[in-house]
């Protein structure tokens, strides 16, 4: 459910004052096709990272703070032994009830907005060379292609985003492929991409693709400074 929770960040506004700052990167591509992978490789070349899923599962792990409202809007049924989300019924009552998703979202929203103002006000005060807003359905959001400068899309061919999320997550073919279908197509996600990563081959070839994506970004900060 972390995917379809950490969405967008639903006001603009709150993060314009970033423009201009640092050069604002929106890193996405579908279920399965590596985006932490490459998200954390950039993390280790100096990047600001802000995940939007990781702040998801935060947020609904036992004692986070969207997990009273989803008890209250859901009822306990929906929280695991532990007191979070439980991801896997929640999955299929969103899938079931367009309304149930609107009402998750409407909890889930404005707090992870919340928690990606902070932590990106946090990483520009470190002095990042640049931030990377993780969001898994950026481009289904509608709200981000505003505000970041450059899309980076990590892509691989579907068959091999499915066999990774069944190994990963142990969910069955059919899931796995209603879950392709509910997200923005790869032919769309490519065709609005500035920068493509390809995560189809070893992870050497991955680590490659993102020290060249790495030393564009740093010429694109130097060709801002230059600029202003």
């Amino acid at each position: 459910m972390a995917s379809n929770s950490a969405n967008l960040v639903s006001e603009q506004s709150d993060l314009s004052w970033l423009k201009g700052r640092a050069p604002l990167i929106g890193l996405t591509g579908g279920i399965g096709s590596g985006k932490t992978a490459v998200s954390d490789l950039l993390g280790k070349l100096g990047a600001g990272i802000v995940d939007t899923d990781v702040i998801a599962h935060q947020i609904t792990a036992p004692k986070g703070i969207a997990i009273p409202a989803i008890e209250q809007q859901f009822g306990a049924n929906y929280l695991d032994a532990n007191g979070a989300l439980d991801r896997d019924k929640m999955r299929a009552l969103v899938f079931a009830k367009p309304e149930a998703r609107k009402t998750l979202e409407a909890i889930t929203h404005p707090l992870i907005r919340q928690e990606t103002i902070k932590q990106a006000e946090v990483l520009i005060a470190k002095g990042v060379p640049y931030l990377v807003f993780v969001v898994p359905l950026l481009i289904e959001s509608g709200s981000w292609q505003g505000l970041i400068d450059y899309l980076v899309v990590v892509d691989c061919p579907e068959e091999v985003q499915i066999t990774r999320v069944m190994q990963r997550s142990n969910l069955p073919r059919p899931e796995v492929e209603r879950i392709l279908k509910a997200q923005t197509s790869r032919k769309d996600r490519l065709a609005r991409a500035d920068i493509v990563i390809e995560n189809q081959g070893s992870f050497e070839e991955l680590d490659t693709e993102v020290n060249r994506l790495h030393q564009k970004i740093l010429q694109i900060k130097k060709d801002q400074l230059s600029s202003s």
